[in-house]
């Protein structure tokens, strides 16, 4: 059975966060997850899941100075200190409302020392989340969205995966990116079934609902039932409209 989480870094961005747990709930999702809910209160996001029964799947690290440009730290040489702190942060919100995956900003960098910042700061991060049984996601970004940032194609995350061997390091296999980046996704989420923590959607070129362009979703859910991936599917898109207005894929599916 597929199970869908929300991204409420993209969907109900017109409401609070735990409000918007609270319509995620009314919509029929499975689970929701986010990207940066420091500004709010644990005691308040906790009172939403548990009001609702959700469960928050995953959040991410901070990105540093946003007005800079920046999109992450752990990749970037010379900010061991920021990058770990910012790892030590998203663990410790992760631990206060339940959630098992977070997922480490690699940032715009290139070279080997960045790889070799970004492996140190995700031996870091794996070792201290393995304490807290989360699971540290890294995630290819494309260089449409993301020009210059350090992770961009699956071949390259496995390889930093397998360099850091901690059990608790995956994937975070996002369609839109990697469809942009490589195409052939279903090969891609077969091969790479045994890494991956995670899986989001979003409709290629648009990033809106995933009921249009150029992925066929339908097909890819059937790829992974077949293939007995168990975690959420989440929706990171951003709507065309509204979020409610927007829903009818997700009906579609069921």
């Amino acid at each position: 059975m597929t199970k869908f989480s929300a991204n409420l870094g993209f969907l109900w961005t017109e409401l609070t966060l735990p409000e918007a747990i609270h319509a995620a709930a009314r919509a029929g999702f499975d689970a929701v997850e986010c990207h940066w809910p420091y500004g709010y209160k644990t005691a308040d996001v906790n009172a939403a899941l548990k009001a609702t029964g959700l469960k928050m799947i995953g959040l991410n690290t901070q990105c540093g100075n946003v007005d800079a440009g920046e999109k992450g730290l752990a990749a970037l040489p010379g900010r061991e200190i920021e990058a770990r702190a910012g790892i030590d942060e998203a663990i410790e919100y992760a631990v206060a409302i339940g959630t098992p995956n977070i997922h480490v900003m690699a940032g715009v960098s290139c070279g080997e020392q960045a790889r070799e910042t970004f492996i140190e700061n995700l031996c870091y991060a794996t070792k201290q989340a393995a304490l807290h049984s989360i699971t540290i996601l890294i995630e290819p970004l494309n260089h449409q969205d993301a020009p210059g940032y350090f992770l961009s194609t699956s071949a390259q995350a496995a390889e930093l995966i397998a360099t850091v061997g901690a059990p608790n390091l995956k994937l975070m296999f996002d369609c839109y990116h990697l469809q942009i980046m490589e195409g052939n996704l279903a090969h891609s989420l077969t091969t790479l079934l045994p890494i991956i923590g995670h899986v989001q959607i979003a409709s290629v070129p648009s990033r809106q609902e995933p009921d249009r362009g150029e992925v066929n979703y339908p097909f890819l859910f059937s790829v992974l039932n077949n293939l007995g991936y168990q975690g959420h599917i989440g929706a990171e898109y951003k709507p065309k409209s509204t979020t409610d207005d927007g829903l009818a894929w997700m009906l579609s599916t069921v």
